[in-house]
């Protein structure tokens, strides 16, 4: 019998959806710096948690379903986050965004880290931001971007979410 983990994500059944392990040895991202636990704030139980609520409140799968339609391969990530490279699709215009726990980007992360080291820590805040909000973050965030517009003529300046997850560190500034 097909478990829940492979009907959701088929041939990235190796990603670690339900357990409580971390993204372990067989995650290409190590050492300091970006995209490392020890770069990554919160313990263990934070961010499992955290894993564990976007799991329940579909956001994840939704996550992953949007990484696979956009061609993106997916390999487990510090602090319980999916990393999704190679996205195809030209929306949303962002270096990287989050749904869930994926952190989706159309190149790959250690070239992203390297001229964002703390982008992983800002996408981060994102996935707590779905934990407390569920799919209801998405329309918010669209509310909160269209404001920042109107008002600001940036789309992330006045845009409480981006803001609660660093503007500096998510790269506008």
């Amino acid at each position: 019998m097909v478990g829940v983990r492979e009907r959701l994500v088929g041939d990235w059944a190796t990603i670690s959806l339900w357990d409580g392990s971390g993204p372990g040895p067989h995650s290409p991202i190590t050492g300091t710096g970006c995209g490392s636990l020890a770069g990554m704030r919160g313990s263990a139980w934070g961010w499992r948690l955290r894993r564990r609520v976007n799991r329940l409140n579909g956001t994840t799968a939704l996550g992953l379903a949007v990484a696979r339609a956009g061609g993106a391969r997916c390999r487990p990530g510090p602090g319980g986050v999916i990393l999704a490279e190679g996205y195809r699709w030209g929306f949303p215009v962002a270096g990287a965004f989050t749904v869930g726990d994926v952190v989706v980007t159309r190149g790959d992360f250690d070239a992203l880290c390297g001229r964002l080291p703390e982008v992983l820590e800002h996408e981060r805040r994102h996935c707590a931001q779905y934990a407390v909000l569920g799919l209801a973050f998405l329309p918010l965030y669209v509310v909160a971007t269209a404001w920042s517009w109107l008002f600001l003529r940036d789309l992330a300046r006045g845009n409480l979410f981006e803001r609660w997850a660093g503007l500096r560190s998510g790269g506008y500034l």
